[in-house]
């Protein structure tokens, strides 16, 4: 009974053969950082046309250097933007970062500004602009904070509005900050 079978003879499954249709490889799920216990991750093709979708912990959107936008921006997340912009940014209670390669020709209305490029236009930021050291402001500004570094580019008025500084507990200091201060006014010199 038991030596009744043939060695040599192969099996032949009763089902016809298929080929595979797709020849995608998928990505592990590996834990992440932001990875919440219990939280089960998707896995994506690794040669999908799209990239994997995973939320940023800041959440910022990016408008890339060779974009360019003519009309207006709104939104309700903190924007970067290294293209070109012509137009309105209005980013109510949100950051604008206006990156070095930017060129934009608007006028901006955000919670904060911070501009590392080129700027042509009003800004109106409820808690402070900073205009760092190699960047470039043409415009009338209006802000509860300023600062404003050594080498940056100013053309344009400043009008500091305390009303939009109501929510600070220490709205009877300066209206600019410790870093501005030691940037304003500082030389160096050897002896």
């Amino acid at each position: 009974m038991w030596g009744d079978k043939k060695p040599d003879t192969p099996y032949k499954s009763p089902l016809p053969q298929q080929q595979p249709t797709s020849t995608a490889t998928f990505a592990p799920a590996t834990p992440s950082a932001t990875a919440y216990p219990g939280e089960v991750k998707k896995m994506a093709p690794l040669d999908s046309a799209y990239p994997t979708t995973t939320s940023s912990a800041s959440g910022t959107a990016r408008l890339g250097a060779s974009l360019h936008v003519k009309g207006e921006i709104t939104g309700n997340e903190d924007l970067h933007i290294d293209g070109s912009v012509e137009g309105l940014v209005q980013l109510e209670d949100r950051k604008l970062t206006v990156g070095a390669s930017a060129r934009v020709t608007a006028d901006i209305i955000a919670r904060e500004v911070v501009v590392y490029g080129n700027v042509k236009g009003n800004l109106r930021a409820r808690d402070r602009i900073e205009i760092k050291k190699d960047g470039s402001v043409v415009g009338d500004l209006t802000t509860a904070r300023i600062m404003i570094e050594d080498g940056a580019y100013f053309k344009g008025s400043i009008e500091i509005d305390k009303a939009g500084d109501a929510s600070d507990s220490d709205s009877d200091k300066p209206s600019f900050s410790r870093a501005a201060r030691s940037t304003v006014g500082t030389s160096s010199s050897s002896v």
